[in-house]
């Protein structure tokens, strides 16, 4: 159901999470520029037209279906930290997920193993939860992410099928 609101914020103890703005655009490309975030996510540094039109496509997403992705940033610093939220990706794949909203979050590296992701991300499926109600959602996470997996374990989500994407395992789960 289209929406032009832009995202809602969402605060957490440490975290907010808040509609991008003009502004993130060079956090966004440092984080997306970097070999470690790349690894698991896009697989190769993305340059940074490609990460202005990621950014667009966020805003798109809550224009036109009332749920997107969030910039996240520490309340006590303001600093950006990385994004998350769902999205209708319309990924080729079998068995299709299309129509489901997929749960998707980056970090950058200092960002890493504060337990961040976990905090936003339990903000971010709380909302999900209200928004979508019954509706399942999705999470596409790579094979060889152990720490992409223990998060999404903590929320509630479970393998529902493997996959490969250009030329990689990824498993796909749901809640």
């Amino acid at each position: 159901m289209p929406n032009d609101n832009l995202a809602p914020v969402l605060e957490t103890e440490r975290l907010r999470l808040r509609p991008h703005t003009v502004d993130d655009f060079d956090d966004c490309v440092a984080m997306w520029s970097d070999p470690e975030v790349a690894r698991y996510t896009v697989g190769k540094p993305a340059p940074a037209p490609q990460t202005w039109k990621r950014i667009l496509a966020y805003r798109g997403h809550w224009a036109m279906l009332g749920f997107g992705y969030w910039a996240v940033e520490e309340k006590a610093t303001g600093r950006f930290i990385g994004e998350l939220g769902f999205a209708e990706h319309k990924r080729d794949m079998q068995p299709s997920i299309e129509g489901t909203p997929e749960l998707g979050w980056a970090l950058i590296p200092d960002a890493q193993g504060k337990g961040y992701a976990t905090e936003a991300l339990r903000a971010a499926v709380a909302w999900g939860d209200a928004h979508f109600g019954s509706v399942r959602t999705a999470c596409i996470i790579s094979e060889e992410n152990q720490r992409s997996f223990r998060v999404a374990e903590k929320l509630g989500y479970k393998e529902f099928f493997r996959t490969s994407q250009d030329g990689a395992t990824t498993v796909v789960l749901n809640r």
